[in-house]
């Protein structure tokens, strides 16, 4: 996450940051969970790149509820087309 706000100094004050790194941490958490499995690295930098872009982008809209955020972010991962195996 932090590596995608970089492109955002200035945006956020470091409370922000911090509830935008724990929901997406838990987001990554629950990934993991689901048993979901990504065939490549690439493939699983970019399920955490849909994960954080969708957190910022709504942050940035002013949401900074961590399970709207968490939640909010799933489910855009779970209709991206971007495949994992179960």
């Amino acid at each position: 996450m932090r590596e995608f706000l970089a492109e955002h100094l200035g945006v956020f004050d470091p409370e922000d940051i911090r509830i935008l790194v724990r929901a997406f941490d838990q987001a990554w958490e629950a990934v993991q969970a689901s048993g979901a499995v990504f065939e490549t690295k690439a493939k699983a930098d970019m399920a955490r790149a849909i994960l954080a872009k969708h957190m910022i982008a709504a942050a940035k809209e002013g949401d900074l509820d961590e399970e709207r955020l968490r939640d909010g972010a799933l489910v855009v991962l779970a209709h991206s087309n971007l495949p994992a195996t179960p």
